[in-house]
């Protein structure tokens, strides 16, 4: 069955198997090391799988100044977000391009070897003020950018070693695995929908919109870094799992988990978030309200704009917006703006900070607002951290 071609029209693998693998573990002991932190790791592992495709390593110049600048790879392909390797000055004087290193978890473990074909300095600044239009060190992608190393290395990669004990391995399918998933249950339109937070009746509404004129939805959460105050993986993960059961139907969904860092670039995000997808098989992809934004860095709807930036044929992946969804006690039902007359004193609207107070209280929200099996697995998460705690 044939399906959407990925970015750049070729899924990367730099998986490395085998006697080359061997060859190359061989190889890594004598080179110098470089050792990853959390973010890189996922970066790693994005590039290695497809993922990040057509990126085949971590930028060089070329491709890290025209994203910075121009929103686009060096060859023209629409890219927002730089996916860089940064390093200290003291580490970067001592590799030279041309020559390899091996790059490792903070355990010491090998995962990869790269290849050094770029070494190279850059404005820290400008890279935050275009990139997530703030310097801010509030911002937490602006703080990642401060806080890493001032010199970045550019260049290929081939990993050897995955990063160890992946969370939730059952649901970690490759582009590859998910591309086949979709072939094998006849799929050929697939929306996804990109979640860092629980799902909420809103969400659902969403969802459920959009599967109505497609095959399948790939719920896809992200489960790299996040803010510190962001719901943890796992709980999250508790949430899909009972929503998806209870509430969609199994033939028509399918829930991975998404190895990548949230940046909170808001925008430019929304168009790094569409192409992975893309890359994972998904013809089809939800922008909402806000879409990866924090704080009050962005207007509501910038991530609908910025699509219109670029043609829908070099995006290559058709974006679904929607507007603020709610329950309106008059319509009796879920609805927008787009789609509901009634003013705002109609809507059941809460705030995150009255959600939070609810849920600490031992108190179920409206169902108009959410699911009970979902406030019930949030309570008891912010039950046991309380109790941690004390």
């Amino acid at each position: 069955m044939e399906t959407i071609a990925p970015h750049g029209g070729v899924l990367v693998n730099r998986e490395v198997a085998g006697a080359e693998r061997d060859a190359l573990v061989a190889r890594a002991a004598t080179l110098p090391v470089i050792t990853l932190d959390e973010r890189q790791m996922s970066d790693l592992e994005m590039i290695a799988i497809g993922a990040f495709s057509p990126l085949t390593g971590f930028m060089g110049q070329a491709d890290y100044t025209r994203v910075v600048e121009e929103m686009r790879l060096a060859n023209g392909l629409p890219w927002t977000i730089p996916v860089t390797l940064a390093v200290s000055s003291d580490v970067a004087a001592s590799i030279e391009p041309g020559t390899e290193v091996a790059l490792a978890d903070p355990a010491g473990r090998i995962l990869a070897v790269m290849t050094v074909e770029d070494r190279f300095t850059y404005d820290k600044a400008n890279e935050c003020e275009k990139v997530y239009r703030t310097t801010d060190e509030a911002h937490p992608g602006v703080a990642a950018v401060l806080a890493q190393g001032d010199v970045f290395l550019g260049g290929p990669v081939s990993l050897v070693n995955r990063p160890a004990n992946p969370e939730f391995p059952e649901y970690r399918l490759d582009p590859a695995a998910v591309r086949a998933a979709f072939a094998e249950r006849g799929w050929r339109t697939i929306v996804a929908f990109q979640t860092r937070n629980p799902i909420h009746r809103a969400h659902e509404y969403l969802q459920k919109c959009a599967m109505e004129t497609v095959d399948g939805l790939l719920l896809h959460p992200l489960v790299g870094a996040t803010k510190s105050d962001d719901v943890s993986a796992d709980v999250r993960m508790e949430c899909y799992k009972v929503i998806l059961d209870k509430y969609y139907p199994g033939d028509r969904t399918l829930l991975a988990v998404n190895p990548a860092n949230m940046r909170y670039a808001g925008p430019r995000e929304a168009i790094f978030h569409a192409l992975i997808r893309k890359n994972y098989g998904c013809t089809h992809f939800i922008v909402g309200r806000d879409h990866a934004g924090v704080g009050n860095y962005y207007g509501t709807f910038d991530a609908h704009h910025i699509f219109r930036e670029f043609t829908p044929e070099e995006i290559g992946i058709a974006p679904m917006f929607f507007d603020h969804a709610f329950f309106c006690r008059v319509c009796g039902g879920m609805a927008s703006v787009k789609t509901c007359p009634h003013g705002k004193e109609n809507h059941v609207f809460l705030s995150g900070t009255k959600v939070r107070e609810m849920l600490q209280a031992g108190e179920v929200p409206p169902s108009e607002f959410t699911r009970e099996e979902v406030a019930r697995i949030l309570i008891g998460a912010m039950r046991d951290a309380a109790a941690a705690q004390a």
